[in-house]
């Protein structure tokens, strides 16, 4: 047999190995998701087997983004769409996406929604004017309810790779376990000081104080901005009757309202929502991050 033989009958062997991990490339599921957390389950869950999109601009809220045509096409032609429900992403009501293809990860508790009972309407950068009336939706921020929109990723994923159903099975399991160790530290936490007054500078806080039964009142302040004269006086007023030493912030809040709540007798921690994607680590490092400063202050309230 001649050389060219050889190679000829070596190249053909190789051909349907080459045709198979080419097959495999282009057939992984496309997975849009409306928020970081879900993109972040779906990554953990899915690993390499999957193509997780999370197309939103880092500095939007994603809630209150609107999508152009483009994407929202993007996102109809999606394998699958990944929503947080409890109205989240409330664009998605607007449009038609394909209801097979779309996993409404809070489903398993809809019944438990909370609603928000403040109107005032402001802005997150060039998302427009908003307000948070209506269904509460920072579902994650409870960390069981995350483990639970997690299990949904799973069963979306296991329905649509049979073949991997073990090895996404596992992945759920280790992320399971990731997500309640933190729900386990939170309610080790809080459980000491159930009644510690607390203020949330944002209305995103209802299912984690429900969560972890903590005493929260919320104002509807932005970190990089001074929230007016009126604002000042109105948290006075709350002070008398609701005596917090310390405010929740959903990003770092500029110095002057820092120093400005310290005269007050209020202190300020970062607990971010981690709503979008972060700039440095991920889900998980975020909410631990958050987790050891709320301990600064239940700490200092013993």
């Amino acid at each position: 047999m001649t050389i060219m033989n050889r190679l000829f009958l070596f190249l053909m062997g190789l051909l349907p190995l080459l045709l198979a991990a080419s097959a495999l490339a282009t057939s992984r599921p496309t997975i849009y998701t409306v928020n970081y957390p879900l993109a972040y389950f779906a990554e953990r869950i899915g690993g390499d087997l999957v193509e997780v999109v999370f197309p939103a601009p880092a500095d939007v809220d994603p809630a209150f983004w609107k999508p152009d045509g483009a994407i929202i096409e993007a996102y109809q032609k999606a394998d699958l769409i990944l929503l947080n429900g409890a109205d989240y992403a409330k664009w998605t009501h607007k449009v038609s996406l394909p209801l097979l293809r779309a996993v409404n990860t809070s489903r398993s508790f809809r019944t438990d929604y909370l609603s928000i009972d403040t109107e005032v309407t402001h802005s997150h950068g060039p998302g427009g004017d908003h307000s948070h009336t209506g269904t509460a939706f920072t579902t994650w921020l409870d960390l069981s309810l995350a483990a639970r929109q997690a299990e949904e990723i799973f069963k979306a994923l296991a329905r649509k790779l049979p073949d991997h159903e073990a090895e996404i099975e596992r992945n759920f399991q280790a992320l399971e376990a990731d997500l309640l160790n933190l729900d386990k530290q939170l309610r080790s936490l809080t459980i000491s000081q159930p009644d510690l007054p607390l203020f949330g500078s944002h209305p995103i806080y209802q299912y984690f104080a429900r969560g972890y039964n903590l005493n929260i009142r919320m104002v509807m302040w932005e970190p990089d901005e001074d929230p007016g004269e009126q604002q000042w006086r109105e948290l006075q007023t709350m002070i008398e009757e609701h005596q917090a030493r310390w405010m929740l912030w959903e990003g770092p809040p500029r110095p002057e309202s820092i120093d400005r709540l310290k005269e007050m007798g209020i202190n300020s921690l970062v607990f971010s929502p981690c709503f979008n994607r972060p700039e440095q680590g991920n889900f998980l490092t975020v909410m631990q991050h958050n987790i050891d400063n709320l301990a600064i202050a239940f700490e200092q309230a013993d």
